[in-house]
C-alpha cells in the first residue's frame, strides 16, 4: 500500500484499500471513493483544513463535490448531474458516483 502520494502541499497520503481509493488525513480516512460512490468522513475534525483537503481531493480526482460552511454547519455540493445537490455533511455520508450512460 504507496503511502507516499499526496494531494498538493497538504498532507494527504493517497492510496488503495479494498477496491477504493483513500485519502487519509493523519489518522482519518476523509474521503473514500471507487467507481460506485463516494465516503466522506471528518473524523469528528470538522475544521478549516479537513474541509480544504477534502476539497483538494474532489478537485485532483474530479469528484464533483465541494465541502463548505454556513452558519457553522457543515453542507456538501455535489454536481454529479446538470442540476446539483447539497447535502447536510454527516460522517459516512455516501454519494453515489455519476455514471455518464445513466443521463443519457
Amino acid at each position: 500500500m504507496d503511502r507516499n502520494n499526496k494531494v498538493g502541499e497538504l498532507k494527504t497520503a493517497i492510496y488503495q484499500s479494498d477496491g477504493y481509493t483513500v485519502a487519509q488525513s493523519h489518522d482519518t480516512q476523509i474521503v473514500r471513493f471507487n467507481d460506485d460512490e463516494i465516503i466522506l468522513n471528518s473524523g469528528g475534525w470538522q475544521t478549516k483544513t479537513t474541509k480544504s483537503r477534502m476539497n483538494k481531493v474532489s478537485d485532483a480526482f474530479q469528484l464533483g463535490f465541494r465541502v463548505s460552511q454556513r452558519q457553522g454547519e457543515w453542507f456538501v455540493d455535489y454536481f454529479a448531474n446538470e442540476i446539483g445537490d447539497t447535502y447536510s455533511f454527516n460522517d459516512g455520508m455516501i454519494l453515489e458516483r455519476y455514471k455518464e450512460a445513466e443521463y443519457v
